[in-house]
């Protein structure tokens, strides 16, 4: 008689304690919102679950949605200490305001010495083209090569419907991506540059006596909890708007690309934000390193193991379904010493009533060191006995 691959134990109350809404009623969802910008996207920052696109990935002009990379390889070499916040920028001709007449710009002027950490604020709140070239010639010593940094950048996040020719946005043949990239590149930023991402939250900064507003006027709506991230506009690619909000523990981060104005790029991603918000719930059933079961283990000095998860799982779930979300363990057919921790012993099977939904690595938390001669023998005359049974 043959011993199954896996066994299974279901352990649907450690979700159940971990959900906000495990007694949430019903809720129908209804169409998502239509827009009539040409491209758009919502995801769950957390899961990378998308809950409403249309053409998310369509080629469009990010226009100085750019800027978005641009500082994200700023900060990244800022983490690797190869540039600093503290560091004094000389500005160059080429980073000259007066470059950029019809445009926006954090007025720099040639020969000056600014921070790098006040560029970093004309980057972002001001979205200062000048400000683009002053910390892409300090990064990288020309814009040239900075911009094969961000293509890099953009390569090793995946973002494989991007292209960038310049690091402010302004209209270029070649410069183009996609709701979906722009959606995964906030995602990166949140996630990669907590110390940076406030930064986006900021509504004015003041530089040269010359006091500038961020142009997101959702951060300024206090019917939601916006913390960024950028707008853009050009004639060629029209209104696009990033934004990330909160709502408890759920954070969304929406993309609207080629609106018709300022006003309704703003109206589209709040559409988007609070259809999400309403009709969804990102769910975390467990804690990454908690107990959630004991495992059986052979050839040991000790007979079990606690085992958990080894990363943080999200799930992003309609309000009307996290209530029926359980989850079953399937350990590995023989789970024998010596075990270190932070093997996998077996995998974590998340549903929704038959409908898997997630899985995720079951890992043992402690180590566990071979048994003595005698042990090892006894628990394999154990093991023996029990395929006959």
């Amino acid at each position: 008689m043959n011993k199954p691959l896996f066994a299974s134990a279901v352990i649907s109350l450690a979700v159940a304690l971990n959900s906000p809404v495990s007694l949430a009623s019903p809720t129908i969802i209804p169409s998502p919102p239509s827009l009539s910008a040409k491209g758009y996207v919502l995801m769950d920052y957390n899961t990378g679950e998308v809950l409403v696109e249309k053409n998310a990935d369509i080629r469009l002009n990010p226009a100085s949605l750019t800027k978005l990379m641009t500082a994200y390889v700023a900060g990244q070499e800022m983490s690797s200490g190869n540039i600093s916040k503290d560091d004094v920028v000389v500005v160059s001709r080429n980073a000259w305001a007066k470059n950029f007449p019809d445009s926006s710009k954090m007025f720099i002027e040639v020969g000056t010495k600014v921070s790098m950490n006040d560029l970093y604020r004309g980057l972002i709140v001001q979205s200062g083209n000048d400000a683009s070239v002053a910390i892409a010639e300090h990064v990288a010593g020309s814009e040239k090569a900075f911009v094969g940094l961000m293509n890099s950048w953009a390569n090793k996040l995946d973002l494989d419907k991007t292209s960038y020719t310049n690091p402010h946005g302004l209209d270029s043949r070649g410069l183009y991506s996609t709701p979906r990239d722009i959606a995964k590149l906030g995602q990166a930023i949140i996630r990669d540059l907590p110390d940076i991402y406030p930064l986006y939250s900021e509504t004015e900064f003041t530089y040269n006596g010359i006091t500038q507003y961020n142009r997101n006027g959702l951060l300024r709506d206090r019917s939601l909890n916006v913390d960024g991230m950028k707008t853009g506009y050009t004639s060629g690619a029209g209104y696009n708007l990033a934004t990330s909000a909160t709502n408890g523990d759920m954070r969304l981060i929406s993309v609207v690309m080629g609106s018709n104005s300022a006003k309704s790029r703003e109206m589209e991603s709040k559409q988007l934000l609070s259809f999400g918000f309403r009709f969804y719930e990102t769910v975390q059933p467990s804690e990454a390193g908690e107990e959630i079961a004991i495992a059986r283990v052979w050839m040991g000095n000790k007979d079990k193991v606690p085992v958990g998860l080894d990363q943080q799982v999200y799930i992003t779930l309609p309000k009307s379904e996290a209530n029926k979300l359980n989850a079953s363990i399937e350990y590995n057919s023989d789970i024998s010493a010596p075990i270190h921790k932070g093997d996998v012993l077996g995998k974590v099977v998340y549903k929704v009533e038959d409908k898997e939904v997630k899985s995720a690595n079951l890992v043992a938390l402690n180590n566990v060191e071979e048994g003595s001669w005698f042990k090892r023998l006894t628990d394999w005359f154990k093991k023996w006995i029990s395929t006959w049974f």
